[in-house]
């Protein structure tokens, strides 16, 4: 996100944008037409005193609304910290100005819509995790960068970039003519360690791809393209004296055409399509997976839809198989009652197969390469979060375990887990990378993070789990609807129409929605008024309450059967899709 210029100042006319950028010698100027809307960039020149000035730290991009277009700025940032030499920054604060100098000339309504599409712009800025570097790709991994070619070096920030990750790329569109544009991944977590006296960077970077994006039950499976729902790619980058090494794991949503659309249940029972081709769908996936990664080692982490991932992975062919292999764990099986030991169960079972496709990415101080890594691991779970991470950490501790012995930072025989001021470090970012994962997919933190944290499984994060899977129910099932409007809206999936007085928003609630739970709310509290004043006799009270209480049972129970009425929907562009499952 932002332009590769360090400061810039934004002058505001009733006729134009200009931005400005306030380095040493530079005159580039950014003009925009705020009734023409084009854009051109000029060298310095003077500006109408007039002109509103304001600092801002770059442009995120313009994206057209009801009132008209509106330019998404960078207002406050916060470094992270030094990655290979570049600063990364964190994008905290936004602002969305309207190139219309008025509004008077909507209507009520489309006033309200745009309003509503302000908020959802707004909601989606407000989601912790952009960050930015103004001289540094930071879609690409350590690997693809080394290998690529002196043509792909002097490409802009985002003609190079990765276009999974470039998640205000709908909003640049405007802006693919100007060369010096950038980009943003999603979690980042930076920090300089020390083991035996020897410091070292190490870096953990997680990008979520904006393909197939959306929130927990809406969003499941893949799409036609194969792209899978919540897919993350997660970097460890470690740096020693010039040398640097990278480990990089993905996750995603269990390759096929599956939905689990909220029903007021608490887990809706997943369904699995029976209009596309699984198999063709799974393969397209993988295709793309191998071009990019490499050899695939599938881990399993659910049991639920495992039948039917396994018979994927046993349909494709022979070739096929000799780059990919499946490995299934029952987690909750596995560790159910506190077993979480056996957890290392896992992790030798796949210890092998890790180093013998080349565990890691290693280039030496010259910077010659040493070793190149020619597989990942792609893990899922039901949500692709919570069981999730905790193995991802467990993996890229192995990793890491060999990284630093051959860099010389542990001694023979050393291990990670006896650094004790090491290992806080690296759970707690774990434990931090699976938050801001969880926050984004499912809108609370993870779950089990006292597990990744500490190493061990307690009481208080038992209890911890079950308030944030209560806070997850709520938003699911009554305020996910809104937020996959607002990435369906900010992605572009979904283009607003000026034209258009009647847009989805404005879709009419069915009858139940407002009488059901009118009634039951009455009936229960006509129940509960009745235990408290008592009739003249038992007899007539208890024939009042069960009169309310059967009329609130009934109630509660229709309203349940008719769950996804109740349901806060998305309206954008969901349903059509919906028909599919």
């Amino acid at each position: 996100i932002g332009t590769q210029l360090e400061v810039h100042i934004k002058h505001t006319t009733p006729e134009r944008f200009y931005v400005e950028a306030c380095d040493d010698g530079a005159n580039d100027v950014l003009i925009i037409d705020r009734v023409s809307t084009e854009m051109t960039l000029t060298v310095r020149k003077e500006i109408s005193p007039s002109a509103v000035t304001r600092p801002i730290c770059g442009i995120m991009g313009t994206i057209h609304l009801v009132a008209g277009m509106y330019i998404i700025v960078v207002t406050k940032k916060r470094k992270v910290g030094d990655l290979l030499g570049h600063v990364v920054w964190k994008a905290v604060e936004f602002d969305v100005i309207s190139y219309q100098k008025t509004v008077l000339h909507l209507t009520d309504g489309q006033m309200q819509d745009n309003k509503t599409f302000l908020s959802m712009i707004n909601s989606v800025l407000n989601t912790d995790g952009f960050y930015f570097a103004t001289d540094y790709d930071l879609t690409h991994t350590l690997q693809r960068l080394a290998n690529t070619s002196p043509e792909f070096q002097e490409m802009s920030l985002l003609e190079r970039a990765d276009q999974r990750f470039v998640w205000n790329g709908h909003l640049l569109r405007d802006f693919t003519a100007q060369p010096e544009v950038g980009t943003n991944p999603s979690i980042i977590a930076m920090k300089s360690c020390c083991i035996n006296g020897k410091m070292f960077d190490w870096n953990l970077i997680s990008r979520r791809s904006c393909f197939r994006a959306g929130v927990r039950y809406y969003v499941r499976g893949i799409d036609s393209e194969g792209h899978a729902a919540n897919f993350v790619e997660t970097e460890q980058i470690i740096q020693y004296n010039g040398a640097k090494a990278s480990f990089v794991q993905t996750r995603g949503s269990i390759p096929f055409y599956w939905s689990q659309r909220p029903n007021l249940k608490y887990k809706p029972k997943p369904q699995i399509s029976k209009s596309f081709n699984h198999l063709d769908g799974f393969q397209r996936h993988f295709d793309s997976q191998i071009i990019t990664y490499g050899k695939q080692i599938i881990l399993n982490l659910v049991k639920a839809l495992g039948t039917s991932l396994c018979q994927n992975v046993s349909g494709l062919s022979y070739i096929y198989m000799c780059i990919c292999r499946y490995i299934a764990f029952d987690f909750h099986k596995e560790c159910s009652r506190m077993r979480w030991h056996r957890l290392q169960v896992l992790v030798d079972m796949v210890a092998q197969t890790q180093d013998d496709f080349g565990s890691y990415f290693l280039v030496d101080a010259d910077g010659t390469v040493q070793g190149q890594q020619e597989g990942t691991f792609r893990s899922n779970c039901m949500d692709c979060l919570d069981r999730t991470n905790v193995i991802q950490s467990l993996l890229a501790r192995h990793s890491l375990q060999s990284q630093l012995e051959r860099m010389g930072v542990l001694h023979l025989g050393q291990r990670i887990e006896d650094q004790m001021d090491f290992e806080k470090v690296y759970k707690n970012a774990w434990a931090d990378n699976a938050n801001a994962c969880a926050k984004q997919y499912a809108g609370t933190g993870a779950l089990k993070t006292d597990f990744t944290r500490t190493g061990k499984r307690t009481h208080v994060g038992l209890l911890m789990d079950g308030w944030n899977s209560m806070i997850r129910y709520y938003k699911n099932n009554f305020s996910d609807g809104f937020r996959q409007d607002s990435l369906d809206l900010f992605l572009g999936n979904y283009a607003v129409d000026e034209a258009d007085l009647n847009t989805p928003l404005h879709e009419p609630k069915d009858w139940k929605f407002l009488t059901l739970p009118i009634i039951m709310v009455v009936a229960f509290s006509m129940c509960i008024i009745c235990l408290l004043m008592a009739g003249d006799t038992w007899t007539e009270t208890l024939a009042y309450v069960l009169f309310w209480g059967t009329a609130s049972v009934v109630t509660a129970g229709v309203i349940l059967f008719n769950g996804r009425d109740f349901v806060d929907a998305p309206k954008l562009v969901m349903r059509q899709a919906w028909s599919l499952y």
